[in-house]
């Protein structure tokens, strides 16, 4: 094996292109290695036993929030709880810890969409990470299906619709395509139909699109599978048999690269 890059890692990027399978590349320090290539061959990832802030660059020993110091994990706004439940949002009580920052993140148009990952699920987004958050959470469908101002609007919204529907993704059927199809257009009518008042007060707008299809370079998935993790076996190596979420799906097991944000690591190949 040669090694192919050397450096902190971030989530991986990805691209749907008009026919075929997501592209996906692997950002590891100034490269960005595009994975679709090594489809069916042989790979090495070893960490270095090193992790560095993803904000700052600090090499700390301990990554929290997917790749921050705790200094910043405690500091910025975007590991505030309410970027995880943007109903929370308090920057009105004029406590937001960066409110520049929430301004430019926070308040701008975010869209409530419904997909299909382990089962049909609700959930937001803001408009610059379509299609990117459907991508990473490992949707085979997606349907865009209100757009309102801001995101503490969508997630007042969300929590009121996943009172009926799920807003979490089970990773291990995810990842096996385990799930009942389901019609995503059926599925928006009835939310219109139901909840007419609280998008009425929401000003929140109809969104009119097609369902988008989504998929993923998969040779073949194990039928059983552990998840790897740097923490408990710093050299992870084997054969690479598919990718989807922030997923690289291997025959020996399946690591999550969104969660290694900052780890340092060396990849052969």
């Amino acid at each position: 094996m040669e090694k192919v890059a050397s450096g902190s890692l971030l989530k991986m990027t990805s691209e749907i292109p008009e026919k075929g399978a997501v592209n996906y590349g692997l950002p590891i320090g100034d490269e960005t290695i595009p994975m679709n290539p090594y489809l069916g061959k042989k790979i090495k990832l070893q960490w270095q036993e090193k992790i560095y802030d993803i904000y700052d660059g600090e090499l700390i020993k301990k990554s929290y929030g997917q790749g921050f110091s705790y200094k910043n994990f405690i500091t910025l706004a975007r590991c505030d709880s309410c970027i995880v439940k943007p109903e929370l949002c308090h920057y009105h009580k004029g406590t937001c810890r960066e409110p520049e920052w929430g301004e430019k993140h926070c308040f701008i148009p975010h869209y409530i969409y419904l997909s299909l990952t382990s089962g049909v699920k609700i959930g937001i987004t803001r408009e610059t990470q379509v299609p990117t958050r459907w991508v990473d959470q490992g949707a085979v469908k997606a349907l865009p299906i209100l757009k309102v101002a801001d995101r503490k609007t969508s997630g007042t919204i969300e929590v009121e619709i996943a009172k009926e529907m799920a807003d979490k993704t089970n990773w291990r059927k995810m990842l096996k395509g385990d799930y009942q199809d389901a019609d995503l257009e059926e599925l928006r009518d009835h939310i219109y139909d139901t909840y007419g008042d609280l998008l009425d007060d929401a000003d929140a707008e109809d969104v009119e699109e097609d369902v988008l299809e989504i998929e993923y370079p998969i040779l073949e998935v194990p039928e059983k599978f552990s998840s790897l993790s740097f923490d408990k076996k710093p050299t992870v190596e084997g054969t690479l048999l598919g990718i989807k979420g922030q997923y690289l799906i291997l025959d020996i097991g399946v690591i999550n690269m969104r969660k290694h944000n900052g780890y340092a690591i060396d990849l052969f190949a």
